[in-house]
């Protein structure tokens, strides 16, 4: 009885597997997992404080749809310093980080439109794309060259259908950064084809050598550019729900009338929390970038000692991406790892064509679960 657009979806990958490595835990499985892209942390104590007085004062009811004015000052406040995007609290959606990819697809492509989209990349772009209708034109991206998106590719793959370019960096599943002059020739083909470009930008804080650049900050590209962040990985707030887009008041008003119809508003007692997450102290961020950064670190020592696979080193996020050598598909091994060795992997296919032959592998775990996933890993690969 559901609709053949939903039909035609897959469901996500990486939730999949996160509820089968739950119901495996219920039934007693002693499961290493490194499925999901949920730091292992607490969230702050200060954000927390300031949710409960928001909470204590009585702050329980609908907000205006984009988000308190507060909130969206702060985030307009902090992409002005931090990221050099020339905009203003009246360019700012308050939504679900999620839920604004999902909306952007929803709000900027029409049936039979293309959009470019790296390959491999995060799961839900391809749904949101073809929720809409749309079709995701692949570009590969290859191990050898860290998985660089190369602008050329994207020269080449456009047509006259093509509406929008997805990027994101740092990468989930990769982990790679985008390189600045990556950025400028994508702006470039982007302004020479009249297309909009759909920035994710969710780990731009969790970046280990180099920095994070957005694209939304080159001359231009501020009005064909939906920017979208939050809070979720930079905080450790997964379960608040909570981030933004950013985009020329024009696309912000199409966004805002697709909340309006969908959650109304994001909820209200979050928000002034999410106001002291951005404006507070940020010594308990700076803390869990340094402990995710000695997790890679540790995690590329015991892959490298062990010669048993390949990684390119991240320099952002909390995500491996190794390759093995083995006549056996992706979602084959990874089922294998679960229910051989009890550790919980995400195959590479659910990340795109290109994706086949790798594995992810989110380090957000503490270092005595990182050494035991890769003992077990290692185990099982010798045993084959």
């Amino acid at each position: 009885m559901v609709s053949k657009r939903i039909a035609d979806i897959p469901a996500s990958g990486t939730v999949s597997l996160s509820n089968l490595v739950s119901s495996l835990r219920r039934d007693g499985a002693d499961i290493v997992s490194f499925s999901m892209g949920e730091p292992d942390f607490e969230t702050p104590r200060n954000v927390v404080d300031a949710c409960i007085d928001s909470l204590n004062s009585g702050f329980t009811h609908y907000t205006p749809s984009a988000g308190i004015p507060e909130l969206r000052k702060a985030v307009a406040d902090k992409s002005r310093r931090d990221n050099g995007i020339p905009c203003e609290a009246r360019n700012v959606l308050v939504t679900p980080c999620k839920h604004a990819i999902y909306m952007t697809a929803m709000a900027y492509l029409d049936p039979g439109d293309e959009v470019i989209l790296p390959d491999p990349s995060w799961v839900s772009y391809e749904a949101c794309i073809r929720a809409a209708g749309a079709r995701p034109v692949f570009i590969p991206t290859s191990f050898d060259e860290g998985f660089v998106l190369d602008p050329r590719r994207i020269e080449e793959a456009i047509t006259p259908r093509t509406r929008m370019i997805f990027l994101n960096s740092p990468s989930n599943p990769t982990g790679g950064v985008l390189p600045g002059d990556v950025l400028k020739a994508v702006a470039e083909i982007a302004a020479e084809h009249d297309l909009t470009v759909m920035s994710d930008e969710i780990y731009e804080n969790i970046i280990y050598e180099g920095s994070h650049a957005s694209i939304a900050s080159l001359p231009g590209m501020f009005d064909r550019t939906v920017t979208i962040s939050g809070l979720s990985k930079t905080y450790a707030m997964t379960g608040w729900r909570l981030g933004w887009a950013i985009a020329p008041e024009e696309g912000i008003a199409a966004l805002d009338k697709l909340q309006s119809h969908s959650i109304s508003c994001c909820v209200s007692f979050t928000q002034p929390a999410a106001v002291e997450a951005l404006s507070g102290q940020q010594g308990d961020r700076d803390r869990m970038v340094r402990k995710f950064k000695d997790r890679r670190d540790l995690a590329m020592d015991l892959i490298e000692d062990a010669g048993l696979l390949m990684c390119n080193r991240p320099q952002g996020a909390f995500y491996l991406f190794p390759k093995y050598d083995l006549d056996m598909s992706s979602e084959k091994l990874s089922e294998r790892l679960l229910r051989e060795a009890h550790v919980a992997v995400t195959p590479g296919s659910a990340f795109g064509p290109s994706g086949e032959g790798f594995f992810r592998i989110s380090y957000a775990v503490g270092e005595d679960q990182i050494r035991e996933g890769f003992d077990r890993i290692h185990r099982f690969l010798r045993g084959l």
